[in-house]
């Protein structure tokens, strides 16, 4: 039986690298610690995502960085819960959350 895909990929910077270490701005920043908020948001709003923690995106002078795919869209300094709550009420209506993209 193949594994259901959901319809997005919520990637969230937790500044890893090739070592392992967690060092850089997102994670410095606290992003790792909004992965739950983003879990219940995707739930409570019943949205179609998985959310998971990724290497470091090369990105550190906008961190946190999340990238929502396949829509490709990089998000910038994503480091409260108002933003989480921006990003996935955006992504209830299929749309990016234009005022945090990274330009």
């Amino acid at each position: 039986m193949p594994i259901e895909k959901p319809q997005y990929l919520i990637n969230v910077c937790a500044s890893f690298r090739v070592k392992g270490e967690a060092k850089g701005i997102c994670h410095k920043k606290g992003s790792h610690n909004l992965l739950g908020y983003f879990e219940e948001g995707i739930l409570d709003r019943d949205i179609d995502a998985r959310v998971v923690s990724t290497g470091c995106m090369k990105q550190c002078e906008n961190g946190p960085i999340v990238v929502v795919m396949p829509n490709n869209w990089w998000y910038q300094e994503i480091d409260s819960e108002d933003k989480v709550d921006a990003i996935l009420d955006a992504l209830e209506n299929g749309e990016a959350a234009e005022e945090h993209l990274l330009p």
